[in-house]
């Protein structure tokens, strides 16, 4: 299919630097809607190289690294031998560059990556001398000398008689007791100090923890008991500074791990921070979750089960705890989130999940069901019961088969059932408070629990209850029960009336705003169909109103405020309510302000992809909308405010309201409330906020680029996705030093480089060739990474694309990305049609096309001479098309051709310079060379000029004399 196109509008795009030749004045155009695929009869890529022929490159590129590297020429050895790493295949001569290269990074100073190589070297050859030496080097460079010593000892070991070595050994030795003796000194020191414990003496003990010899020392000499009483001390400074010191003494090292002691929180938020910190770091260390290298040998641990067990029994036992605070209990339960759901669903094993469904599911669901108000519950925070919702919900998605659902589902069920009791209505309101945990968890569970015999009237019936907490519990439940329509649908039915009553009513703050975000959540059970109106015209703009009230009345607990913005995320489905909240900027800023506090962030998501419409839509067939009405079906109806243009108006209101900021910082919140389903919401926001190209540089300068990254690489699928796509968009129009600082500009090729896929529409496509054209004009490393990204089949699989646009896009990409050795190299290979693509593409009857096909062209001839021969013998139509190049009208067009022209003079070919200027080129270069000067075609004169004299330089054409 065909897409229609907006006219173009000028854009300067930055050009790779160098001679008049490089390329490019660029056009933006608006992108196409679909794409369809056409591919040419000369597709095909170059066949796989042989094994000799890629070990021979191996070996001359290891070469010229040794030949680099004998001149000083660290830097373009460190290169020969990247590139060689890359081709070899034999396991023996890999060890030699990589150890080689090592040696060029010793000379960069770059000690890290030194050792890394020396590494991989003796993993194939445990006697490699040098790369024990080498490792040795940049080890004692890093302040590793316990392992430098062993690696020298291992040299001296082979070569006993080797000078150097010797030297070295008796150095590290006796630089290695000196540090030994200074660190016990100091460790004695604070020991005898710490018997009457400072605050200073306890700090030293935490930087002292984090070096390896110096935790060592502490354990050794008894400090785990000494810290466990500065731990008893009960004084805040001290026990936090033990903690810090514990979580150093049980980084990356299992043997100090087993049996570390566990410390319960108290109510102090660092020292929960910290508690969380020391747990986290003994988990890592038992299932070497952290890769960072410490400079210690790991310890042999042959079972770390048991430990993990051990914390994983103590969590639970915080989880439900008196003795624990609300905020030791919050961290608990992320700790439990963090560590036992799998990461990655790839990944087999899931016991420790079935296990804490056997052992602490139901502890989980006591503190879902805790009723502040209420005597003799558990310590809590506002965020609690989120929190252990959160959890809930990763537990669930954990499962493999549904008999292990249906287990899980039973627990909760027999949990709910055994709080139900007639004669307590605290058990009662704690069984309903359970429900709400789940319908906020994992909804199929919660949806299954209210579906049971009773409970849905349960919630009615304590709507009516005198007990203002019976109506808090009861209303809430009902809030999160209506997110089905049939459950929506029974509460309208039963339901409306006593929230209307107790609104109107109740003198309790709290309880008011509750029954109005119930209201305002059954006023949206029609969704954005205009048709399927609950309530009364005006109706939900004034429920509206009264939220907005509220949302911006400072006196009101945050609590309160923050049901207002729940209330919002219901009623913004309606188009009137949307364009009077985008009008209100004090409640926008309010809710703006308010989204700092992770708990209510899937609140504002949802409200900001209402107000900008970003919500999926299915797109409806006329045709089936005549049926529809012809067999008397609802047919959902548009409300008139959200056609496009009334859609602008709105995100130019929140833009300037400062809703980029905002998202900006909800993408940095705590992970465990930073929801994959939350995240798609960003993404479809900031996708809807870049639509308009103005807007792009605000969403740049509030610090949108960089937020988009991580929505980008994770989350959901389609989440994913629409972040890449907004990440194009900005790309594509943006200075990639100031959209992306820094080395993030690195993480943007890999987004970008998903969106070329072919399963994505024409319009990702498009804008992910403009953002990689942008980024490949940037810097040669952005290039060599685009490179990697294995981008280039893709990008040339766009070169036969029969859409224009797409097709443009993906020749001026190509264009910015041939001055990389890796592409050149791939237009030298035999096989393939990407040299006889670009020529082609020269002759076609596109401006802008020419323009990038021929630049291609010009700077592949300028760097590799072979090209130019090639180029005569990939198609037949090469001279016709390079002479219609050189007569171009468009002085971009003609000054590429001419380039070309002289690269092929140029190019130590005789016969082809021979073939060149007996024909009718050598006319169109004397007519332009003799030409006037020329402001507009000063380039393509100057060329032709240059044409000429290497012409005469060559002997095949003699000066003119009289």
């Amino acid at each position: 299919m065909s897409s229609t196109w907006t006219s173009p509008s000028q854009r300067t795009v930055r050009v790779l630097k160098g001679p008049p030749l490089l390329f490019i004045d660029k056009r933006r155009w608006s992108c196409p809607t679909s794409v369809s695929t056409g591919i040419n009869s000369i597709r095909g890529d170059g066949g796989l190289q042989r094994t000799k022929k890629l070990m021979a490159e191996a070996n001359q590129l290891k070469d010229e690294g040794n030949a680099y590297f004998q001149s000083g020429e660290i830097d373009k050895a460190i290169e020969s031998y990247t590139q060689a790493i890359k081709l070899c295949k034999d396991k023996k001569v890999l060890a030699i560059i990589y150890r080689n290269r090592s040696a060029c990074y010793l000379k960069k100073e770059n000690y890290t990556t030194a050792a890394s190589d020396a590494s991989r070297a003796i993993d194939v050859d445990a006697a490699d001398i040098k790369a024990l030496y080498r490792r040795c080097q940049a080890l004692e460079k890093l302040g590793k000398l316990d392992m430098a010593f062993k690696d020298v000892q291992r040299c001296a070991t082979i070569e006993p008689k080797n000078k150097t070595f010797l030297d070295t050994l008796r150095r590290l030795g006796a630089e290695i007791q000196r540090h030994t003796t200074i660190l016990a000194l100091r460790i004695l020191a604070l020991f005898s100090v710490l018997s009457n414990p400072t605050y200073d003496a306890a700090n030293n003990l935490i930087v002292l923890a984090r070096e390896d010899a110096g935790a060592e020392r502490i354990f050794q000499n008894n400090g785990v008991p000494l810290l466990m009483n500065m731990i008893d001390s009960g004084k805040p400074a001290m026990m936090l500074a033990s903690i810090r010191t514990l979580s150093g003494m049980c980084t990356g090292h299992k043997a100090r791990v087993s049996g570390a002691p566990t410390v319960m929180a108290i109510d102090n938020e660092e020292l929960a921070l910290a508690t969380c910190n020391l747990f986290q770091c003994i988990n890592d260390s038992l299932t070497c979750g952290d890769k960072r290298i410490y400079g210690k040998e790991e310890a042999m641990v042959l079972d770390s089960n048991k430990d993990l067990m051990t914390i994983l029994l103590s969590l639970l036992e915080m989880v439900a705890s008196k003795k624990v605070s609300g905020l030791g209990r919050d961290q608990a339960l992320n700790l439990l989130t963090k560590n036992v759901p799998r990461k990655n669903k790839k990944e087999n094993d899931h016991t420790k999940t079935l296990f804490l469904i056997d052992h602490g599911l139901k502890k989980i669901l006591k503190v879902c069901g805790q009723i502040p108000d209420l005597p003799d519950q558990l310590p809590m925070t506002d965020d609690s019961q989120l929190i252990a919702s959160v959890l809930l919900t990763k537990m669930y998605d954990d499962l493999k088969c549904d008999p292990e659902r249906d287990n899980f589902r039973d627990v909760c069920d027999e949990y709910i059932k055994a709080k139900f009791d007639p004669k307590d209505m605290d058990r009662n309101i704690h069984a309903i408070n359970v429900i709400s945990g789940l319908l906020q968890g994992p909804f199929e569970v919660g949806n299954a629990m209210v579906g049971r015999q009773g409970v849905m009237e349960m919630m009615v019936a304590l709507c009516a209850s005198e007990r203002e907490v019976d109506q808090l519990v009861a209303v809430e439940a009902l809030i999160h029960a209506a997110s089905k329509c049939s459950r929506a649908s029974f509460i309208i039915t039963n339901g409306v009336s006593l929230l209307k009553e107790m609104y109107k009513k109740t003198k309790n703050e709290k309880i008011k705003i509750r029954a109005l975000v119930g209201l305002c959540k059954l006023g949206s059970a029609g969704g954005d169909d205009y048709s399927m109106r609950q309530f009364a015209e005006g109706s939900t703009e004034k429920l509206a109103k009264q939220c907005r009230k509220w949302l911006v009345n400072p006196q009101l607990d945050t609590r309160t405020r923050k049901w207002a913005i729940e209330g919002l995320a219901y009623l913004t489905n309606d188009a009137d309510v949307k364009d009077d909240f985008v009008e209100d900027e004090p409640a926008m800023k309010a809710m703006f302000e308010l989204s700092k506090d992770k708990t209510i962030l899937y609140a504002v998501a949802c409200t900001l992809v209402n107000c900008t419409n970003s919500y999926e839509k299915k797109d409806i067939l006329p045709e089936l909308v005549q049926l529809a009405k012809f067999s008397k079906q609802h047919v959902p109806e548009q409300h008139p405010k959200d056609k496009k243009d009334f859609i602008e108006k709105r995100i130019k209101r929140m833009l300037k309201a400062g809703v980029t900021s905002a998202l900006t910082v909800m993408v940095k919140a705590d992970s465990s409330v930073l929801t994959d389903q939350t995240k798609e919401l960003l993404s479809r926001v900031f996708l809807a906020l870049s639509q308009d190209v103005k807007d792009r540089g605000t969403i740049v300068a509030h610090g949108g680029g960089k937020a988009l990254i991580p929505l980008a690489l994770e989350g959901t699928n389609p989440g994913r996705v629409k972040a890449c796509h907004a990440l194009a968009k900005i790309a594509s129009v943006s200075n990639p030093e100031i959209a992306f600082p820094g080395e993030r500009v690195y993480e943007v090729v890999r987004p970008l480089v998903s969106l070329l896929a072919t399963d994505r529409d024409g319009m990702e496509n498009y804008e992910a060739l403009k953002g990689l054209t942008n980024l490949a004009g940037f810097s040669e490393k952005l290039r060599v990474k685009i490179v990697k990204e294995k981008a280039l089949p893709e990008i040339e699989n766009y070169m036969f694309e029969d859409h224009e646009q797409i097709r443009r896009a993906a020749t001026e990409c190509m264009c910015n990305l041939v001055s990389c050795k890796e592409v050149q190299e791939r237009y030298l290979q035999d096989g393939n049609d990407k040299m006889k693509l670009l020529v082609l593409l020269c002759g076609e009857d596109d401006d802008v096309l020419q323009i990038a096909a021929a630049g291609a062209l010009a700077m592949l001839t300028a760097a590799k001479k072979k090209l130019c021969t090639k180029m005569t013998v990939v198609s037949t139509q090469w001279l016709e098309i390079l002479q219609r190049l050189c007569l171009h009208d468009n002085p971009q067009v003609q000054h590429r051709g001419l380039v070309i022209v002289f690269n092929m003079l140029n190019s130590d070919d005789s016969e082809l310079a021979k073939k060149l200027l007996e024909c009718e080129i050598m006319e169109i270069l004397s007519v332009i060379g003799k030409a006037e000067d020329n402001l507009k075609r000063q380039d393509s004169i100057d060329v032709a000029r240059m044409c000429l004299v290497k012409g005469m330089d060559l002997g095949l054409i003699k000066p003119f004399t009289s």
